[in-house]
């Protein structure tokens, strides 16, 4: 089942983002068979050809690779999705005008203004006869929301055609409210909660990233569809503070 099968269906999944920006790095944890991997750009030190070698890396083990643009920009997008994206995390949206940008970046003409390329990895350089007819349906594509201002309008984003799910930004929700660096605050969750169950209520697939996996658990009992639960960063520095610590004896 593809992510875009799995939302549409809403069946849970559990994703992990790939920050380290290499292909290596990104097949180690791919392995590991989680639902959905974030190939980061806004946030990572990853350009276009690194971006590729990821997803190649990825292609094997069965996760759905998503990858953040760095803005909701139509170039890169067309580059990303020519390079075999098969789904998009647009960061930043904050009305359902900006929503309705990303859908029409990420989709050909005459449903939106994707150029078309004659043979590509996302049509297997040219192989896959009916691509062009099924490609704007078969693209994950997911808006994010990380201020105030976008919380109280998430229904209208959400439900902007073309778009398969809605992604709360705890990080930069928790900064707009005066509450930077408390990305777990309970006022940070009562405001995204509010705004997820709206969204639950009219059938759109609400995700976020918490790198607390208890936290997580609860938040898919909750009804949140796609929920990842660390960082391949996170997770490198934990364990690697953590061996050190045991090896020396710490008591802290």
């Amino acid at each position: 089942m593809t992510f875009a099968d799995a939302l549409r269906d809403k069946q849970q999944q559990i994703g992990l983002w790939i920050s380290l920006s290499h292909n290596y790095a990104a097949e180690v944890v791919a392995g590991a068979g989680f639902d959905w991997l974030v190939v980061d750009m806004e946030h990572a030190p990853n350009d276009l050809p690194m971006v590729l070698s990821q997803l190649q890396a990825i292609a094997g083990h069965g996760g759905s690779a998503i990858v953040r643009p760095p803005w909701n920009e139509p170039v890169i997008i067309k580059q990303l999705l020519d390079a075999g994206a098969k789904g998009l995390l647009f960061p930043f949206v904050q009305d359902a005008d900006e929503a309705r940008a990303a859908v029409a970046a990420s989709r050909y003409p005459p449903e939106g203004i994707r150029g078309v390329a004659g043979s590509t990895r996302a049509n297997n350089f040219g192989r896959t006869p009916d691509y062009y007819k099924s490609a704007n349906d078969a693209l994950t594509l997911i808006v994010q929301i990380e201020t105030r201002a976008a919380l109280a309008q998430a229904v209208e984003i959400g439900t902007v055609e073309g778009v398969s799910g809605v992604f709360f930004g705890p990080a930069d929700i928790s900064a707009d409210m005066g509450l930077l660096g408390q990305p777990l605050h309970p006022d940070v969750w009562v405001e995204i909660r509010k705004a997820a169950k709206l969204l639950i209520a009219r059938g759109v697939p609400v995700g976020t990233l918490v790198t607390d996996p208890d936290f997580a658990r609860s938040l898919l009992d909750e009804g949140f569809t796609f929920v990842a639960c660390g960082t391949d960063v996170g997770l490198l520095a934990k364990g690697s503070d953590a061996l050190l610590a045991h090896v020396r004896g710490d008591k802290t």
